[in-house]
């Protein structure tokens, strides 16, 4: 049913060396760190404690997914931000990049409403599947195959909790 992809230690380690290359990056700005909910609340959470700096953190919910395992196409936005983000650094922090439209979309909101940059930080990066020319700042893992739950991310709101990533081999039928 599933299958291992990325180790609760694995996992462990790269979000310590995202959080060192953004204190690196933005040493000197005043950073807001946006986690996109659902699925990246955990890697947010480990992520603004890995960030050595003073930072504000916030979350915006869009959905596009439903209950299905592939994305509907369609974006809508659930929850804003509460914080302003004119003039501000932001770090968007997402679970997984796959067609890249919602990061895109997002991406364009916030710059939109006055942000000074908008960065993406993305525990795993799906490239094959990308259909919207989205490159990540940082990027936790490329992970090329499978539908992915676990450390947040879900099929239906199920999985979340799982403490490493697994490939869910048949997610419409776990």
């Amino acid at each position: 049913m599933k299958k291992i992809v990325l180790s609760r230690q694995e996992i462990a380690n790269r979000v310590r060396e995202l959080g060192q290359m953004i204190t690196r990056d933005f040493a000197h700005d005043e950073l807001l760190l946006i986690g996109v909910l659902n699925g990246a609340f955990i890697f947010t959470a480990d992520l603004a404690r890995a960030i050595d700096l003073p930072l504000q953190v916030d979350f915006i919910r869009v959905a596009s997914y439903g209950s299905g395992s592939s994305s509907s196409g369609t974006i809508t936005f659930t929850k804003d931000v509460e914080r302003p983000v004119g003039g501000k650094k932001i770090v968007l922090v997402e679970d997984i990049i796959d067609t890249g439209r919602t990061i895109a979309r997002l991406q364009q909101h916030f710059l939109q409403s006055g942000a000074a940059g908008v960065h993406i930080c993305a525990l795993i990066d799906k490239k094959e599947r990308r259909e919207v020319a989205v490159h990540p700042d940082y990027a936790g893992f490329a992970v090329a195959e499978g539908f992915l739950v676990g450390y947040g991310l879900d099929f239906a709101e199920q999985y979340r909790n799982l403490p490493d990533v697994y490939h869910l081999e048949n997610p419409e039928h776990p």
